[in-house]
């Protein structure tokens, strides 16, 4: 398959819900993520933990309070109240549709006036065994950026896009304070560059377009 590592990125994330005109408000009133993250409405059963996390990456604790309190107000459920730990300070809600949403900074002190701006936006794959799956991806024309061993990978995507990392199914919920167990679809299709595939793990992917 000949892709140029720099074709290789996610552009939107497609979240499959009940309700899409309800999705859509939620996200618009929680995150603002404009057409990085889009709906579209689908009955497919699913049950528990759906194998993935968003996850937002901001500058500081006053942003992840921000981003948590109008998801919150828009009707997500805290998972995991924000808090401080070894690595900095987070959060874990979860969208009425059932996807789960992680916001955290490595900082702990905020350095200036609260802002709503996101810095990276991760979709974190809870997968099956990772050193598999990210063998299949850097198949597909994804650069690795970050690696530990069978624990964690991150691949390397261009600045505006979404990035994609793998963890561990069971590291994955014990992050989201969920039960690892689910069945069902992932409810969830990642629209990219990299053509239309599922990956060892059942995550779909398919060709971006600008608008759908």
């Amino acid at each position: 398959m000949n892709i140029t590592i720099n074709q290789a990125a996610i552009e939107s994330v497609i979240l499959e819900v009940s309700d899409a005109a309800a999705a859509e408000a939620f996200y618009t009133a929680a995150f603002g993520l404009g057409d990085k993250v889009r709906v579209r409405t689908s009955e497919a059963p699913t049950t528990g933990f759906r194998g993935f996390i968003l996850s937002l990456v901001v500058s500081q604790p006053s942003t992840v309070d921000s981003l948590i309190g109008t998801a919150v107000d828009a009707g997500a459920t805290t998972l995991k109240p924000a808090k401080k730990s070894f690595w900095g300070y987070g959060g874990v809600v979860q969208a009425p549709d059932g996807a789960i949403w992680k916001i955290a900074t490595s900082s702990k002190k905020d350095t200036g006036p609260a802002t709503r701006e996101i810095d990276d936006f991760v979709v974190l794959l809870g997968v099956d065994d990772v050193k598999a799956t990210k063998q299949f991806y850097v198949d597909h024309g994804l650069a690795v950026a970050k690696s530990f061993g069978s624990k964690y990978v991150e691949f390397e995507t261009p600045a505006s896009s979404i990035k994609l990392a793998l963890y561990g199914r069971r590291a994955a919920a014990k992050d989201a304070c969920v039960p690892q167990e689910g069945t069902g679809s992932h409810r969830i299709v990642l629209g990219g560059s990299v053509g239309a595939f599922t990956d060892p793990d059942g995550f779909a992917w398919e060709p971006h377009l600008a608008s759908q």
